[in-house]
């Protein structure tokens, strides 16, 4: 056991002797004693009438430090994959580090229901305090559409211009091929082009970043726009990180000077070295017992309550129905769908709306098979009397899920999002469940009603008309 995943094991001994990290019981509503709760239980529901406001928040904590720490170690395989790789640019070591990307988005994309709530994912500052939305890692972490042409060479189209997001903002040429602006490729040189020119579509770092550099750009449709797109991602050939002399290229057939591989490796380890450095401060803050945010978080009462519904509700909305999905679909195109040179958004369709699941139900398991539970926002509503609205929404949660799964089937047997979104193919597929996020936003602000707590809109995070 690496020293980095003995303390995250410790940290979460520490967490479930906070708040009992104990199975929910078999239909997953058994509650956790709380010092304000009343005596009993609710029969109909299985739910404890001890469960009190402050053991929510404790659960909801403890499961953004466990999805968190995950995405951190995720990320350090990764980064292993990617050393491996680089140092033996072989296929094999190629799809392993691929699968090491994809293994790595699988807890991060659950965490995306603790943004829209001035936490460390959003406002943690360089120097450990929060500041505004905004102010957080997580642009350099997860920001999208990338700015790809800033990193690497690109066609000239692909579903519109592939260029640079600005003319007035572009490099000259890109950083890998630039040897004249950037002679040496490192952590430090990555980060300071991000947001070039002071464009935030000029994403130069993140899990996109790696992605890009992996698989490269996603065309299957031909550059005249007239092809069709078939069921792969992008198609970067291992000659693109040849350490063989004369062997390397920049794209299929194309040689170009051996420094470029070498150069275009360096970007990828520093890349996923950046990575972990956004990572661990996040993890560092919601620490059970230690983390300052969690142990404000967890003191923080109904305001810390309003930020769970608000997250849950602005994720489900704004950000995941409108900005990932319905742009994608009302432009059917690739360039706007989440993860486009691998073609894995069906997943952060999936795990996005599992992240708004777990946040309601209490629940999440971990990469290493172990669940983290407790007392859930299911149980604060049946404890406060909400019975019907809190089977209603934990069924519209259900059926967000089941449309999400039917993308994510999709997607592995053959027809991927990219697809799904055109014109005449199974557009309605993606239609369910921007409706089933619709309707599970309208029972999420209900709850925020019942509950008495005052949040943000829900809303505010699209212009889309969804």
């Amino acid at each position: 056991m690496n020293l980095k995943l003995k303390e995250i094991s410790i940290a979460l001994l520490v967490a479930c002797s906070l708040t009992a990290c104990v199975d929910d019981g078999e239909d997953g509503q058994q509650g956790i004693a709380g010092k304000d709760g009343i005596a009993g239980t609710d029969g109909a529901n299985g739910v404890s009438a001890f469960v009190t406001r402050d053991d929510v928040l404790k659960t909801n904590a403890n499961i953004a430090y466990a999805a968190y720490s995950d995405s951190l170690i995720a990320a350090q395989s990764l980064r292993s994959a990617i050393t491996t790789f680089i140092t033996v640019p072989t296929e094999i070591n190629m799809q392993a580090a691929k699968k090491a990307w994809l293994d790595a988005r699988e807890p991060y994309g659950q965490t995306e229901v603790y943004r829209f709530r001035v936490g460390p994912i959003d406002a943690l500052k360089d120097d450990g305090t929060l500041g505004e939305e905004g102010d957080g890692p997580e642009g350099k972490i997860n920001a999208w559409p990338l700015g790809e042409a800033i990193i690497d060479y690109v066609a000239v189209e692909v579903d519109g211009d592939s260029g640079p997001e600005s003319p007035a903002n572009s490099l000259t040429n890109n950083i890998i091929a630039n040897t004249t602006d950037f002679p040496t490729i490192n952590a430090m040189t990555i980060a300071n082009a991000f947001e070039y020119g002071e464009d935030e579509r000029n994403v130069t770092t993140g899990y996109h970043a790696i992605e890009f550099l992996l698989w490269g750009q996603d065309l299957n449709e031909d550059l005249s726009g007239a092809g069709d797109r078939d069921s792969s991602g992008g198609q970067r050939p291992v000659t693109d990180y040849a350490n063989t002399v004369g062997a390397c290229t920049s794209g299929a057939g194309n040689i170009v000077t051996d420094n470029i591989c070498t150069r275009r490796g360096q970007y990828l380890a520093a890349v996923a070295d950046l990575l972990i450095q956004d990572l661990e401060p996040i993890v560092k803050a919601w620490e059970p017992a230690t983390g300052t945010h969690y142990t404000s978080f967890i003191a923080g009462g109904n305001e810390s309550l309003a930020k769970v519904l608000e997250g849950m509700g602005r994720l489900s909305f704004g950000e995941l129905a409108g900005e990932r999905i319905n742009i994608a679909l009302t432009t059917d195109s690739q360039e706007d769908e989440h993860s486009c040179f691998s073609d894995n958004t069906h997943r952060d369709i999936f795990l996005n709306a599992k992240g708004v699941q777990n946040s309601y139900n209490a629940k999440y398991t971990r990469i290493d098979g172990e669940e983290i539970s407790g007392a859930s926002v299911y149980d604060l509503l049946v404890v406060g009397g909400h019975h019907e609205l809190a089977n209603t929404l934990r069924g519209s949660l259900e059926a967000t899920m089941a449309a999400a799964a039917v993308i994510d089937t999709k997607a592995k047997t053959g027809t991927p999002f990219d697809v799904l979104i055109q014109e005449g193919i199974e557009q309605a597929n993606v239609v369910a469940i921007i409706d089933a996020l619709v309707q599970q936003t309208d029972e999420i602000e209900q709850a925020i009603d019942a509950l008495g707590v005052t949040t943000s809109d829900l809303r505010q995070d699209t212009e889309e008309d969804i």
